[in-house]
């Protein structure tokens, strides 16, 4: 076979010599078409050889630092093709330098680390330095601009943990202003519930609500929201738990704005017998989990000092530090039956939701003899919110959490919860939830860091009834990708997270949908400069 290649590469010829002729006749007898498919095939063959050609010399008129989307194909496709293997073209001394374990004490800004990609590529070009000092000068500037980043990220957590944590001098203002009012003012003194009204209190065939808060201007706005949706305004009634210190504050507000003719009623902790006799379980957990917090975690100063975590790690010990995480206000759903033994079925609010419909249509779901009725967050077109598993809450590592229960088993989420207190009563689930308070004490807070919801994970596990997402959108304090349009079409949206909607970090886009709720002309909201924005 004779191969004829122009100069220009433009045509290649082939010709099958007498030889190769005669060797085809021979092999292939009396059958014509035989010779024309071997000649086709010689074509072809032919052909792949000046593609590869063709590619491997555009690879070699390109050289070695400029390479073409040809000439990177035939550099590649080429050696296959042909056999061939080519040496690896990154000198095996680079490897060895950006493998070698970061020298810290080397690494320390100066003239001699650039500053910038430009600065490197400036400085290559000027010294035109061997492979070993390109290596070493490229790792010190990417590990210098690391610990850059590093350090960056770690300081906006501390800066959110501190924002997130603090109580906004506004509100302290309010407290102060209505305590004050309080002591001067027999108006905001006044029975909540007055005396007629009382009845109501323990009567099933009112709607029944629970808020624990200890944030006055948060539960105004649970309470408003929930008021101005109803349907039955009449039929409604609000618990309101608060702590010692703003039971006086609370009790003011809602004197001096009743949300008639709904029923409010203001009670603090110590006010319930069941609560001050004896010991309570959660309280004693609570005292022992914030000495074992102040011992395990060394405090926030502590925490951001360490250089050897990951950010996200240093971020999750400093929400651990989170003051709400050691409230009573976020334990006290646990002891629902002791504190309303009267009534069959309540529905508990968080004080960062917003209620955005009638909420009576809670009643009529058949709970099929479950006790909490709450929303999944595994599964819903936010992954981000959306995605929340066990394995998301509880640390599957500890042969206690591992062999107990299935980290792939849908979570739920608190914020908004029928309670079904007739089948609570006849469950162990008070129970269950100090006993794992006690274990993850016991093993220096290993089965879970954060909040209340890993032991209600774990205490109300086959005791949850599935209701719609509709009731219970979350997310929109840690996140902005929810849109005004799908909040505005939830039942309740639900501010959890660092970004809540009384704090300067709120989400600015989202927090017209909590401030619509909040009388910005009261002359209590006026006077403590609490605005919209």
């Amino acid at each position: 076979m004779q191969l004829h290649i122009s100069p220009s590469l433009r045509h290649v010829t082939v010709l099958p010599t007498k030889g190769v002729r005669e060797f085809i006749k021979v092999k292939i007898g009396s059958r014509r078409l035989s010779y024309r498919m071997v000649l086709y095939s010689l074509l072809f063959f032919t052909f792949l050889l000046r593609f590869v050609f063709v590619l491997t010399a555009v690879d070699t008129i390109d050289g070695e630092s400029k390479c073409s989307t040809l000439g990177c194909l035939g550099k590649k496709l080429g050696p296959r093709i042909l056999g061939r293997r080519l040496e690896p073209s990154v000198p095996e001394v680079i490897y060895q330098v950006l493998e070698e374990p970061v020298n810290q004490s080397e690494v320390q800004e100066g003239p001699e680390i650039p500053q910038t990609m430009e600065d490197f590529i400036a400085e290559m070009k000027d010294e035109r330095p061997n492979a070993r000092t390109f290596a070493v000068k490229l790792k010190a500037m990417v590990t210098l601009l690391e610990q850059r980043t590093r350090t960056a990220k770690i300081q906006e957590y501390l800066y959110r943990h501190v924002a997130s944590s603090s109580i906004p001098k506004q509100l302290h203002c309010l407290a102060l202003k209505l305590a004050n009012e309080h002591s001067t003012n027999a108006d905001a003194r006044l029975q909540l519930p007055s005396a007629e009204l009382v009845p109501a209190l323990v009567d099933n065939s009112f709607f029944h609500f629970v808020l624990a808060s200890d944030n006055i201007l948060a539960a105004s706005v649970v309470a408003s929201s929930l008021v101005h949706n109803s349907l039955h305004p009449e039929k409604v009634v609000i618990h309101v738990i608060t702590d010692r210190k703003t039971y006086y504050p609370m009790q003011a507000w809602f004197s001096l704005h009743p949300l008639t003719p709904a029923i409010v009623e203001v009670k603090a902790l110590h006010h319930f017998d069941w609560f001050t006799k004896g010991k309570v379980p959660v309280l004693e957990a609570m005292e022992k989990d914030q000495k074992v917090r102040s011992q395990f975690r060394g405090g926030s100063s502590a925490i951001v000092a360490n250089n050897t975590e990951k950010p996200y790690i240093i971020a999750a010990k400093l929400q651990a530090l989170s003051p709400k995480y050691n409230s009573l206000m976020n334990h006290i759903r646990i002891y629902l039956p002791e504190l309303f033994p009267s009534l069959n079925k309540v529905v508990f609010l968080d004080d960062d939701i917003v209620v955005q419909t009638d909420l009576s249509p809670l009643w009529d779901i058949d709970m099929n003899g479950k006790v909490n009725g709450a929303v999944e967050t595994c599964r819903g077109e936010d992954k981000f919110v959306m995605s929340k598993r066990f394995k998301s809450y509880l640390n599957f590592s500890h042969p206690l959490i591992a062999n107990n229960f299935d980290p792939n088993e849908c979570a739920w989420a608190y914020g908004m919860n029928i309670f079904d207190l007739e089948a609570w009563r006849r469950t162990n689930i008070s129970h269950a939830y100090h006993f794992w308070l006690e274990e993850n004490l016991k093993s220096d807070l290993s089965l879970w860091q954060l909040g209340t919801l890993p032991p209600g994970l774990i205490a109300f596990h086959g005791h949850v009834h599935t209701i719609n997402p509709f009731w219970h959108m979350l997310g929109l304090g840690y996140q902005d990708n929810t849109t005004i349009a799908d909040a505005e079409s939830a039942g309740v949206i639900h501010f959890n997270g660092r970004a809540k909607p009384w704090l300067d970090i709120a989400f600015p886009q989202l927090r017209p949908l909590w401030t619509k709720y909040v009388d910005f002309s009261d002359r209590f909201i006026k006077s403590c400069h609490i605005r919209a924005s």
